[in-house]
């Protein structure tokens, strides 16, 4: 018995570490809370594989699934500990500091560590540690006395602890550290509220170079085919921040620097939108993406170009004199993202975007400023929450995915996908519409074509083309017959290569090879 309210003392210690810790981090920042800044700290030295299999298991809840598990696993350490603490009460309160000591050192070590970050951990831990001590002591033995003269029981020996002592000490400590987690949550909303209400209050500009029309037949209207533009809300979000940096663009600035920089620049949000903006449909494809997976979108971005603000700094492609290749953008999460100079600045339509379908950029995809550099991986080109751009070499300096094995360079494979009929679907016999889309962005698709089990290939029909940055929907009329059928789908780009039908997975620059589906048509 007393070791399950041991169990019970270390699970309310570690709720103690996470709420005061919770309190001390809206006073620091967000990010440095324990959960968050271990979160981070799993983040950067999980192996490509496994966060690969995250992405392509648990999608865009693979953070939630991440948090859960520190969670879980700080459960069953408090609670053991607690139980240690029956016995050795000293080295259980100890044990806790580890906690706060691995939290501490997670935060300082992240590449946008302060030393500030350290706080609230060190502050949780110690907090935890004294609950922890009151609490163990309350379950100490109390001797029971003697009993009277003519009565019978005790013989003055040890018996049951304070039972009603430590449920009273553990309550007043739950609710108390319940207390300082809700005043820490109301006052990091407080912070989040005035800067969304900043977001709110921004207007952009019209476009001087605004997106051409998009054509009629671009969108074909195909029930399960998935629309030519992505609404923001169903965008695909693949990163690593566990916290999304809220980030007011009033106090944003970003700094242009580096090798081969004539005058160096810093950027206020203010100064771009007094720039001349460029609006384009681009899709933006993540390198995570599976063949025929979701993780590949459209939108309307608006921006400045990148190109005109580095050869305003003086800086020149490697194919005309200059001295970097590569640029690399840091962003407000430490994030490092490489990408090369000669592709930003070959005429292609690299934003450093603030608006995306007609509003300021959501939080989630980068407000206030990002990257969208088209024809490239995200995990090379479409830096969010961007503050930094430095100019220096590939030879001298890998980002942060080039330390994980991934390619120093990736422009986008050429991919085709089955939207409709869906997997396992059981369409009736006849006219079946087999639809999808295609992308090779800043080589445009050029041919799709559909083949039913491994027999010969048919053209499909392409929607109308809106350039060659975004992708293109596709339907082939298939009279279907009754059975079990797979469908295969391939495209060929405007450079008149056809994707392969090699299976490779997405490390270390993109997966190949034919979507298929299979159907049983009824």
């Amino acid at each position: 018995m007393r070791a399950a309210f041991a169990a019970l003392g270390g699970l309310i210690a570690g709720f103690t570490a996470l709420c005061v810790a919770e309190l001390v981090a809206a006073a620091v920042r967000p990010e440095a809370g324990p959960v968050t800044a271990v979160g981070g700290a799993v983040i950067d030295r999980t192996p490509p594989a496994v966060k690969d299999f995250a992405v392509r298991n648990f999608g865009t809840d693979d953070k939630l699934v991440l948090q859960l598990g520190i969670l879980v696993l700080l459960a069953v350490f408090a609670m053991a500990v607690g139980v240690l603490a029956l016995r050795h009460r000293w080295t259980g309160a100890a044990a806790v500091l580890v906690f706060g000591v691995v939290g501490a050192v997670s935060a300082a070590g992240r590449p946008e560590g302060r030393p500030l970050d350290v706080l609230p951990s060190v502050v949780g831990a110690l907090v935890a540690a004294g609950v922890l001590y009151l609490l163990t002591g309350r379950l100490a033995p109390v001797t029971v006395p003697p009993p009277a003269a003519g009565e019978t029981g005790g013989d003055g020996e040890q018996g049951a602890f304070d039972r009603r002592g430590f449920v009273v000490a553990a309550t007043a400590a739950a609710a108390a550290s319940a207390g300082a987690g809700l005043l820490g949550r109301r006052l990091q909303a407080d912070r989040l509220a005035g800067v969304s209400a900043s977001r709110g209050d921004i207007a952009l500009p019209a476009p001087g170079s605004p997106a051409p029309a998009i054509p009629g037949g671009a969108d074909l209207g195909i029930r399960g085919l998935s629309s030519f533009t992505t609404p923001n809300k169903d965008f695909y979000r693949v990163d690593t921040a566990l916290v999304v940096p809220r980030v007011d663009a009033d106090r944003w600035r970003l700094r242009i620097h580096g090798k081969g920089v004539a005058r160096p620049v810093t950027l206020t949000f203010q100064d771009l939108l007094g720039r001349e903006l460029v609006e384009r449909d681009i899709t933006l494809t993540c390198v995570s993406n599976q063949v025929g997976g979701p993780y590949v979108g459209t939108a309307r971005w608006i921006g400045v170009r990148l190109a005109d603000l580095l050869r305003e700094a003086g800086v020149k492609p490697p194919s005309k004199g200059g001295p970097a290749d590569q640029i690399v953008s840091r962003s407000v999460d430490g994030m490092t993202i490489g990408t090369p100079v000669e592709d930003v600045m070959d005429g292609r339509d690299a934003l450093l975007a603030v608006g995306m379908n007609g509003e300021p950029l959501p939080f989630d995809h980068g407000f206030p400023v990002r990257m969208v550099v088209p024809g490239l991986y995200g995990y090379v080109s479409a830096c969010k929450w961007i503050q930094d751009i430095e100019l220096t070499t590939f030879d001298a300096y890998d980002a942060y995915w080039v330390k994980r094995d991934w390619s120093r360079e990736a422009p986008i494979k050429t991919q085709s996908r089955i939207d409709t009929p869906r997997p396992f679907a059981a369409p009736r016999a006849g006219t079946v519409p087999v639809a999808g889309v295609a992308w090779a962005q800043h080589r445009g698709i050029a041919r799709v074509e559909v083949r039913v089990d491994g027999g010969e290939w048919h053209t499909a029909k392409l929607a109308a083309e809106a350039g060659r940055d975004t992708w293109r929907q596709w339907v082939w009329e298939w009279p279907a017959t009754t059975g079990h059928h797979t469908l295969e789908v391939r495209a060929t780009d405007r450079t008149g290569a056809t994707q392969t039908d090699k299976r490779v997975g997405t490390v270390p620059d993109g997966a190949t090879g034919w979507h298929s589906v299979v159907v049983d048509v009824t």
